[in-house]
């Protein structure tokens, strides 16, 4: 029996640790050839020499600035000289909030263009380089990893929700753009997951109590809850699906 991405060809980026190595992983499972990138070259090699016992050559990894345009064209380039085609992008690359307070006024002109670069310009990018050999294939799948802060805003963190706000509206124009080519545009907006990211929160009992009392489900997600709503998304199951939000957040953004 095919899995649900047999034969295709996925770029995944961020993918040496958290969601992005998770969806890297369910991704082979599930049939498909990915190009795993991330800025973390330990990390990737590490999470490359695991993988490849179990996938060979299915996996390509390539470290890579996910801001950098002209390492945007190497990746392609690669993806294309290796797999002959694409027809998945996960914009999974991104950088969260930490301790440091980066609120309206504690905010730097550089703090802001930092997330902006890698949480929305970054999925220009990759959108911008992916989509021409998307439409020689006459379709393809694009997922942007947003955040629920895009819908509800986190308190000291404004920077943070404002790149998340940008890339979740940008799959809306991009939907709109791309749907006449066959090219399917969707976002996940994650809630708490357990990830690298979120440690200063899991790791602090009294952080971690006060997060999961907002959700109703009462426990904090995990990459896979993530990394299965990706591959959804990805397949044929969801080829009249275009523009769409789909949550993982236990029930938080519900309200009573």
């Amino acid at each position: 029996m095919s899995g649900r991405l047999q034969d295709k060809v996925a770029i995944i980026t961020g993918a040496a640790s958290g969601q992005g190595a998770m969806e890297t992983k369910i991704f082979l499972q599930e049939g498909a050839k990915v190009i795993a990138t991330d800025i973390q070259n330990d990390l990737l090699t590490k999470k490359d020499a695991e993988l490849r016992k179990e996938f060979g050559d299915n996996l390509l990894s390539i470290t890579s600035d996910v801001t950098s345009e002209d390492a945007w064209v190497n990746i392609v380039k690669q993806a294309v000289d290796k797999f002959g085609k694409i027809d998945i992008l996960v914009n999974n690359a991104g950088i969260g909030t930490t301790d440091k307070t980066s609120g309206l006024t504690d905010s730097t002109v550089e703090d802001w263009y930092r997330y902006m670069n890698t949480n929305a310009m970054a999925h220009f990018l990759g959108m911008k380089h992916v989509v021409p050999y998307m439409k020689k294939n006459g379709q393809g799948a694009i997922i942007d990893i947003s955040s629920l802060a895009s819908v509800q805003g986190i308190a000291g963190a404004s920077p943070y929700t404002a790149s998340k706000g940008a890339s979740r509206a940008f799959t809306k124009g991009a939907a709109r753009d791309l749907g006449k080519y066959h090219i399917r545009v969707n976002s996940v907006l994650p809630g708490w997951i357990v990830t690298p990211m979120m440690q200063q929160f899991t790791l602090n009992k009294e952080k971690l109590d006060a997060l999961i009392k907002g959700i109703p489900l009462g426990y904090l997600g995990n990459p896979e809850d993530v990394a299965y709503a990706v591959v959804f998304l990805a397949s044929d199951e969801a080829r009249f699906i275009n523009g769409a939000e789909l949550v993982v957040d236990g029930g938080q953004s519900v309200r009573g």
